[in-house]
């Protein structure tokens, strides 16, 4: 969440407008300069262009929690929305606009195809967030019955998620078109009858209920061997001492927000309503409650088999750096060691557990969200799923 696919109904006119864009806004930008110490101010930046979603959860209930507290990291630290083109979260950090991007392994591909030097640092997203939404009735389980059919997409840029996504599906990506249908208005461009499917992610689909948008959905944490986002940062940062050692203190945090939230899904959705009472209006505790499970999923991943909240399971990033390279949105193959690492992720999960489990239990839910039957969501979170 990437138009530079060279192998897709992309043509290279959309994708220069959409890569155009975003280049101009970055580089008319001055990059901030360093402290001797290491940042002075680090600053985290959304692929969405709007930070006012529950996906970042783990953030605002860890600053509520004092996780992020700027005593115990010497700095102050900043979320920011960026631009809507796809793939600012990685140009901005790569001028040093920015200091941590978030995006899908497609558009953490372009900026490595790019030349960006970046470097994978926490592996946010375990499992497959991305899904594919249907009009009622019309959904599929065979994905290669969307050869010669329309994809609608956000952006131009995220093309390069669904690209992948439907390659390892065993679909011909070249006879699939994709049309970029804006945001936030792909998804009622799909309800309204244009193209055939959009492209939708896990929270998201929570979101879409409570605007009214029922669709049903080819879910990716169900059916796919891929992976969702990642947090990247510049690869000479890990290189440098006192960024390091900020970057784990900073990963930290980001990791006790996951813990607490898996602990307790309703308080770390209150925690966001808080800082957005709009997004609370839209959608509401429920319907909350029911995005955050969703993203849990996708973030805790099979955590029996990881090392912590934030683990790349390079094997898996192999398969999608080959994928990537047959459909040649790279150039050059990617080693998956040299350009992702888990150097962080044993100081970032290195936090008092028990105090985190104390935190998450002693919280007093607001009336609202203690009526909240989280195990009955839990039972019907896939409920929107094609049949079969």
């Amino acid at each position: 969440m990437n138009g530079f696919s060279l192998s897709g109904g992309m043509s290279r006119r959309t994708f220069l407008q959409v890569s155009a864009a975003g280049v101009v806004t970055a580089t008319t930008l001055r990059p901030r300069l360093a402290s001797a110490e290491g940042y002075s101010k680090f600053t985290w930046i959304s692929p969405r262009g709007t930070l006012e979603v529950l996906d970042d959860y783990p953030y605002w209930i860890g600053k509520k929690m004092g996780y992020f507290d700027k005593g115990e990291l010497g700095i102050e630290t900043d979320m920011q929305p960026g631009p809507s083109d796809g793939t600012a979260t990685v140009k901005f950090v790569d001028v040093g606009q920015a200091d941590m991007g978030f995006p899908s392994p497609g558009v953490f591909s372009f900026a490595l195809q790019n030349g960006m030097k970046l470097k994978s640092a926490f592996h946010m997203g375990a499992k497959d967030t991305f899904s594919l939404a249907f009009r009622k009735g019309e959904g599929t389980n065979d994905l290669k019955t969307l050869e010669g059919k329309t994809i609608l997409l956000g952006s131009a840029a995220w093309q390069s998620i669904v690209d992948p996504m439907l390659a390892v599906q065993g679909v011909d990506i070249t006879k699939v078109k994709y049309v970029e249908a804006g945001w936030p208005t792909w998804a009622t461009a799909l309800k309204a009858g244009q193209g055939d499917a959009a492209l939708s992610w896990e929270g998201l689909r929570a979101e879409w209920i409570g605007s009214g948008l029922e669709f049903e959905y080819w879910l990716g944490v169900q059916r796919s061997p891929l992976f969702a986002n990642t947090f990247v940062v510049r690869a000479a940062d890990l290189e440098d001492p006192d960024k390091k050692a900020f970057l784990d203190k900073y990963l930290r945090g980001w990791a006790m927000g996951l813990e607490f939230g898996y602990l307790n899904p309703r308080a770390a959705v209150e925690a966001v309503f808080e800082q957005f009472p709009t997004l609370a209006t839209n959608i509401g505790p429920e319907l909350g409650t029911t995005s955050i499970l969703q993203q849990i999923a996708v973030f805790r991943g099979d955590m029996d088999k990881r090392k912590g909240w934030g683990d790349h399971d390079m094997a898996a990033w192999q398969v999608f750096f080959d994928e990537i390279y047959k459909l040649k949105q790279v150039t050059n193959p990617i080693k998956a060691e040299d350009v992702c690492t888990n150097d962080c992720v044993g100081p970032a999960n290195d936090f008092d557990h028990a105090k985190v489990k104390a935190d998450a239990e002693g919280y007093k839910l607001s009336d609202a969200f203690a009526a909240i039957d989280v195990e009955k969501i839990k039972a019907h979170l896939y409920d929107q799923a094609v049949p079969g």
